[in-house]
């Protein structure tokens, strides 16, 4: 068994949106394929993978670095014990001769390529990748159905209240019982404004998360916790820079509000510092790093090695994404959720052109791999990128 070819593309998700920190005018992702020499109904086994939103596409890194090294490595190097790609030993290619830290960019490029070797691996085992991962780490059984919320309410140009509670009334439509808006990327009074207008579309089984995406110091975001605490929210997501942990300790420790963190978390050494130093609440807070922005599944298992030595279930993990790989690693390994764009940066938050929301929760595709097969929309873009073979 052996790679064959690696291949890489860049698509544009160019949308008007924009959160408190960056708009999404010039937004890119990379897509890959990993090409393989097993053959299943008379095809190669393909693995494909993307890497996901807020972090522009990796081309330079990929074809300069991660892709040449994993075509020179001796196949058998890059195989398991039963003769199979062995995305561990994959990872250690991809990641030789680089330095300790450096995460930035380079951890999205490889996240990318795992998650096409993690597609290419569960298919050659004719299994879905959320089954092939509860049997390898949790006894057997994935979890039939996997929490998910729709994170929306982004400030679009000219958009107001009705706006925003139309785009509200559409998650609701599709099944969302818990959606998540923005706040921070206008005046504190605005946001509260926004946030009773979401609320109003809610009802009591339903639930509305916020999100700050880093925006505030730590004055303004305990002026925003203060004014946010009646609202009993689902969680107050990253108020403050990602990696000032001393904003997030002080933070959690004057309020009650519970505050999510973590998708800009992007190596396992750094979500270790954030469970150290951070000040979170293993029962009241939520992690929320994306295992395609973090050295992909690989690198992210080790994160849940820290998470369980620091006292946290892994149902406290909500992976940022809104992908189907991270929707299968919740439901392979137990999470809390996933994050789902229903109608944000298409067509790479589809989860299927026939999976189900049902009060906020879905059943993760049974097809081979991740399923991506499944999502017409993405594969027309693998399929014009496979057209060169």
């Amino acid at each position: 068994m052996k790679i064959t070819a690696i291949l890489d593309d860049i698509v544009p998700i160019r949308s008007d949106i924009r959160n408190a920190v960056i708009d999404f005018s010039q937004m890119t992702i990379s897509i890959v394929a990993v090409v393989t020499d097993v053959i299943k109904d008379g095809k190669p086994v393909i693995g494909l993978g993307f890497n996901s939103n807020g972090r522009y596409a990796q081309q330079g890194i990929l074809r300069e670095r991660i892709i040449p090294r994993l075509l020179a490595a001796s196949p058998d190097s890059l195989l398991d014990e039963a003769g199979t790609l062995d995305p561990f030993k994959a990872w250690a290619v991809m990641m030789t001769n680089e330095k300790p830290g450096g995460h930035g960019e380079r951890s999205v490029a490889v996240g990318t390529v795992d998650m096409a070797l993690w597609d290419a691996v569960a298919k050659i085992e004719e299994k879905p990748l959320s089954q092939l991962l509860a049997e390898r780490y949790r006894g057997g059984e994935p979890d039939s159905s996997v929490f998910v919320y729709a994170a929306g309410g982004y400030y679009y140009p000219g958009k107001d209240l009705d706006g925003l509670q139309a785009e509200i009334q559409g998650y609701l439509n599709l099944g969302y019982s818990t959606v998540k808006i923005k706040i921070g990327g206008a005046s504190l009074d605005e946001d509260l404004r926004r946030i009773d207008a979401a609320l109003q579309m809610l009802d009591g089984g339903q639930s509305l998360a916020v999100d700050a995406n880093g925006r505030f110091d730590l004055e303004t975001a305990l002026q925003y916790a203060r004014a946010l605490e009646p609202y009993q929210l689902k969680w107050y997501e990253e108020p403050g820079d990602p990696l000032d942990f001393q904003l997030s300790a002080a933070l959690a420790a004057n309020t009650s509000l519970p505050l999510a963190t973590g998708e800009n978390i992007f190596s396992a050494i750094d979500a270790l510092n954030l469970l150290r130093y951070a000040g979170l609440r293993p029962p009241v807070d939520y992690i929320q790093i994306d295992p395609v922005l973090s050295y992909g599944l690989v690198e992210y298992l080790r994160v849940l090695d820290h998470l369980t030595r620091h006292g946290w279930g892994w149902r406290r993990c909500i992976p940022h994404g809104g992908h189907l790989f991270a929707l299968h690693i919740a439901a392979g390994l137990g999470m809390g959720g996933n994050e789902a764009y229903p109608r944000v940066f298409a067509p790479f938050g589809s989860m299927g052109d026939t999976v189900q929301v049902e009060n906020s929760v879905v059943q993760p595709p049974s097809l081979p791999g991740i399923g991506f097969e499944g999502c017409s929309e993405i594969m027309a873009h693998f399929d014009a990128m496979l057209g060169s073979l």
